[in-house]
């Protein structure tokens, strides 16, 4: 059976460059444009057009939500760009940065109820379903932003916790986009919830890999340099179980390098790396995200329909999670 993340992604970019996004006043709509342009590989709206072609869905009738759904995720980009006061964004300037943030606040305002318009283009007896999703989605989604920032401020943050705050701020939109083109296609809410928390799973096992990225990562492959993470005190999962499984010595270097009482950023990162390496940490995270791997597996196996249908939802998966995409 031939692959359709192709044909699936064409058409989204189709649907959005058809969309008409510049109009007048060219200011509000210019970064809406530039936002959407910005390099984004699609993957949430191509989860919505895969879960519905799983189940043998018209993939015309799911094409408005998905896209919505991608304009949402593309306007928590642009005011978090602000809200962390991001200069560059896929390696371009930020659209704060372009123009100013009081143009990136109110093209991101705009770019919300562009993503409304568009989800209500659902089919009509699925309407309520998929408005009740978004609305939730949006209200968790703005939940885990809130932890994470609660949680620069908090001396500990338990395992528990930082799973439940990437299960919100970054898992539940693409398993929102499963669920919605599975509703579509008209699967059970049995089958639509199981693809759910396949979506939930992979978006924790990327955000884990991501977190093993930003300092084991390969710096050429990835484009970027490796450490942000530690020189921004930032709490990932590494940073979780280093404290929590710590000798009394690494734990006194940990405290030194994450109060900044060791002030050259390259000794700070080397120091923390080395004790994440002693603590096995570069492995442990691996072991971590293949666990939630697997279990995003496990519930899509449940799904009965033929092996086939879901060979191109996993190749998605796989490769999003090893940053292939």
């Amino acid at each position: 059976m031939p692959s359709k993340l192709k044909e699936y992604t064409s058409k989204i970019n189709e649907y959005i460059d058809s969309a008409s996004l510049v109009k007048d006043p060219k200011e509000l709509y210019l970064p809406v444009d530039y936002c959407l342009g910005n390099g984004g590989k699609r993957v949430r709206p191509l989860m919505a057009l895969l879960a519905c072609d799983m189940f043998d869905g018209n993939i015309e009738e799911v094409l408005g939500p998905a896209v919505g759904m991608e304009i949402f995720h593309n306007f928590t980009l642009m005011h978090d760009d602000i809200m962390d006061q991001a200069p560059l964004r896929r390696g371009k300037p930020s659209v704060y940065k372009k123009w100013n943030a009081n143009t990136a606040i109110l093209s991101g305002d705009v770019m919300f109820a562009l993503a409304i318009q568009h989800i209500a283009k659902s089919p009509e007896k699925h309407l309520k379903k998929i408005l009740d999703l978004f609305n939730r989605s949006v209200i968790e989604v703005c939940e885990g932003q809130q932890y994470d920032m609660n949680f620069e401020t908090l001396d500990k943050v338990s395992e528990a916790d930082y799973i439940n705050m990437i299960r919100l701020k970054t898992a539940v939109l693409p398993a929102a986009c499963l669920k919605s083109g599975a509703i579509i296609a008209g699967a059970s809410e049995l089958e639509a919830g199981m693809l759910y928390s396949f979506g939930e799973n992979v978006g924790i096992a990327f955000q884990i890999m991501d977190d093993w990225l930003d300092i084991f990562g390969d710096e050429e492959t990835f484009g970027k340099k490796t450490g942000g993470d530690i020189v921004a005190n930032k709490k990932t999962w590494l940073y979780i179980k280093a404290f929590e499984m710590a000798n009394e010595y690494q734990l006194r270097d940990l405290r030194n390098s994450f109060t900044n009482r060791i002030y050259n950023p390259e000794e700070k990162i080397s120091i923390v790396k080395n004790i994440y390496l002693e603590l096995k940490l570069n492995e442990l995270a691996l072991n971590k995200m293949e666990d939630y791997n697997k279990k995003a597996l496990d519930f899509l196996s449940k799904i009965e329909v033929a092996d086939e249908k879901k060979e191109d939802l996993i190749t998605l998966a796989e490769d999003l999670i090893h940053r292939k995409i």
